[in-house]
C-alpha cells in the first residue's frame, strides 16, 4: 500500500472518526477503538462499515 502520510493522517474511522494506521503487511488500515479492519484495494481505502471486518478480542 502506498497511501500518502499526509492522505493518512486526514483519513478517519466512519464509526468512531479516531485514527486509522496500516496494518496486515499495509494491505488494511486499522482503527484501534472499534477494533475495524478497513480493506485497501488498488492502493484505495474502502471505508464503508459494511466492507470492514472486526479483529481481535473485542466487538465494535
Amino acid at each position: 500500500m502506498t497511501i500518502d502520510r499526509r492522505l493518512l493522517d486526514l483519513l478517519a474511522c466512519p464509526r468512531c472518526k479516531g485514527p486509522l494506521h496500516p496494518c496486515d503487511g499495509r494491505l488494511s488500515l486499522c482503527c484501534e477503538r472499534c477494533r475495524l479492519r478497513f480493506p485497501v484495494r488498488e492502493d484505495i481505502p474502502v471505508l464503508l462499515l459494511d466492507e470492514a471486518e472486526s479483529y481481535g478480542e473485542k466487538e465494535p
